[in-house]
């Protein structure tokens, strides 16, 4: 029954979508249709595999620190009215869910490990692996505050590092992040205004000084948008001192201006640029991950390449979607029973990962097995891509359960009785 949904053909493709055997295709949904419905199926009971899986691949690195990449995804619904408790999405005019994932990569190479925390946000509240209970709809930057202390409760047995983009750029969730002792790295944006040697200043004045006085520095040869490009990274310390301003308008009044205590920060700047020094790209990381210059500290060149990782995550999400598990074609008609089947279709994608960075021997073979089940062409020079491998394997789990019901012989035996032609086929 789950490997019913580790199959990841296209959604228009003519394929078999549950599993042959002894009984019919109609009974294999029945059963998957029952297990996703079924109350005494919990979320946290679904997710605890996937953070043990993350403490163990966890254990097998040798970085100080365990990082997590936070996003969030829409999965688009509008057209799927049996699903009545859609929500409108944020910003479209679609209706479906809402996906926030915490992800956790390896320090040391970026690879995804694990997820460790999912919500999907519908009409009634957040379906979330953190709770049996729907749990009451917040705003996202409070939402993720929640995600972080789940995170770090998880006994990872290294500190955490949590990386967003800048729309989690928030003063008042930097004062809680350094009240609470949470580790983060943050796209920020160029419009703050923060305390630099001993002036106010505009980030982005702060930019132009460290161009001014070469402050940049080479750090190394980056993949950006299929081209290789050359990473410059920089660094300052900064204080921010202004009260915070909450914006969450759909949960509620909230004071305007909320003063805090001033908190000094990282400011680490990394610019893409091209071969001819054209600049492609440019991020303003808020940290308070210690400097270099501690014992336990991080190089500015290593922040750097940590955010560089987070878009790892998208591709995660592009392995849900459109490269793997078509989870916007699902046909569950609730947000748990899609929550349900996103955990199993992710323990799927964990073992992909496994098996994508395994340097046992067998390992290799195993890889090519599954990329000439999947049928999918490889781009010159790359033996192997995660949609390829989830494809072969929801094609090889269907293989085998085929074998347990069938003789090899027998197998053979059909194929020649009812595919032999005018050109008989080398079976």
């Amino acid at each position: 029954m789950v490997t019913e949904h580790l199959n990841s053909a296209d959604s228009v493709a003519a394929g078999i979508r549950a599993l042959p055997g002894v009984r019919s295709a109609f009974a294999s949904t029945q059963a998957a249709w029952r297990f996703y419905g079924n109350e005494g199926v919990t979320l946290e009971q679904l997710a605890a595999p996937l953070i043990a899986a993350g403490r163990e691949a966890l254990a097998g690195t040798e970085g100080r620190y365990a990082l997590i990449a936070h996003d969030w995804s829409h999965l688009d619904y509008s057209d799927h009215g049996s699903k009545k408790d859609r929500t409108r999405l944020k910003g479209k005019n679609l209706w479906g869910y809402e996906l926030e994932t915490a992800l956790l990569l390896s320090e040391q190479t970026g690879v995804p490990l694990s997820v460790l925390c999912q919500n999907l946000l519908a009409a009634d509240g957040f379906h979330s692996t953190r709770s049996e209970e729907v749990l009451p709809e917040v705003s996202q930057l409070d939402g993720l505050s929640d995600a972080i202390r789940f995170v770090d409760g998880c006994e990872l047995g290294k500190p955490t590092v949590h990386i967003a983009d800048r729309e989690c750029d928030s003063v008042g969730h930097y004062r809680q992040g350094q009240q609470e002792q949470h580790y983060f790295v943050v796209r920020g944006k160029t419009h703050r205004r923060v305390e630099h040697g001993g002036q106010e200043k505009s980030v982005r004045e702060v930019v132009e000084e460290l161009c001014q006085q070469q402050g940049f520095c080479y750090s190394r040869e980056v993949d950006f948008k299929g081209r290789v490009a050359k990473q410059y990274v920089a660094e300052t310390s900064v204080v921010i001192a202004r009260p915070a301003k909450p914006h969450r308008t759909r949960h509620g009044p909230t004071p305007r201006r909320v003063p805090g205590a001033a908190i000094a920060l990282r400011l680490v700047i990394s610019r893409i640029e091209d071969q001819d020094g054209t600049l492609l790209a440019e991020w303003l990381l808020w940290t308070n991950v210690p400097g270099g210059e501690q014992p336990e500290g991080i190089p500015d060149t290593q922040i750097a390449q940590w955010y560089y990782w987070r878009w790892k995550i998208e591709s995660f999400f592009k392995l849900l979607k459109s490269a793997g598990h078509h989870i916007e074609h699902w046909q569950q008609e609730t947000a748990e029973a899609i929550a349900k089947r996103l955990l199993v279709a992710t323990m799927a994608c964990v073992v992909v990962w496994q098996l994508a960075r395994s340097e046992e021997p067998e390992a290799s073979a195993l890889r090519q097995l599954l990329v000439r089940l999947s049928g999918r062409q490889m781009r010159w020079g790359a033996a192997f891509t995660e949609p390829a491998l989830l494809a072969g394997l929801g094609i090889l789990l269907v293989m085998l359960d085929v074998m347990e019901q069938y003789d090899i012989e027998e197998i053979k035996r059909l194929a020649r009785l009812f595919l032999l032609g005018p050109y008989p086929l080398n079976l």
